[in-house]
């Protein structure tokens, strides 16, 4: 059964050699407004587990806000890790790079594992990081191979792809945008 939370990767594997070459540079104004975004999020987080754990649903608004938040953050890494090209908007609205996250909407949640979802959500973090750890290795030899080539390998892209795919599909388990736990399935969409 296929995880709610999808990645879709539309990306071509062509690269420009410019943008590549400065990709760190280029990225610093998407890791300061990420790094901003991250805070509100951590407080709307909270608000929304309250909210969740009251009522059995996630409130729309903070569903949508949390979304958007872990869209970005998908737009954001999928840049810095060369999984896409084009510099990624500010916004993190569906559909609006080449990578992105499918969400679904807020749905009933269990109380119980509501009230418990940091401490169950503590396994995939703790893969979520290593996971996330090895992408940034990958990323340095990325760097390298897209220079060279102007292009990005497709294997690397996908194993690229996968770490994104599972740390948005545990921060979306974590923030309660899904009930479901991250899949370590290597499809993808």
């Amino acid at each position: 059964m296929d995880h709610p939370v999808q990645l879709v990767v539309e990306d071509d594997l062509e690269r420009n050699r410019l943008t590549v070459f400065f990709r760190l540079l280029l990225a610093i104004p998407h890791l300061i407004w990420l790094t901003l975004w991250n805070v509100a999020a951590i407080v709307v987080g909270i608000v929304n587990w309250v909210a969740t754990l009251i009522t059995g649903r996630p409130p729309t608004g903070l569903h949508r806000f949390l979304e958007r938040f872990t869209r970005y953050q998908v737009h954001v890494y999928a840049y810095l890790t060369f999984v896409a090209d084009p510099y990624p908007p500010f916004l993190g609205q569906e559909g609006s790079y080449p990578v992105d996250l499918r969400v679904p909407p807020p749905a009933e949640q269990n109380r119980w594992t509501v009230f418990f979802r940091a401490i169950l959500w503590i396994p995939a973090g703790l893969l979520g990081y290593v996971l996330n750890y090895l992408s940034e290795l990958l990323a340095v030899f990325a760097w390298f191979v897209c220079l060279a080539l102007g292009r990005m390998p497709e294997g690397m892209r996908n194993l690229q792809a996968f770490t994104l795919r599972y740390h948005a599909q545990a921060q979306a388990y974590l923030f309660l945008l899904t009930d479901r736990y991250p899949s370590l399935n290597v499809g993808l969409t």
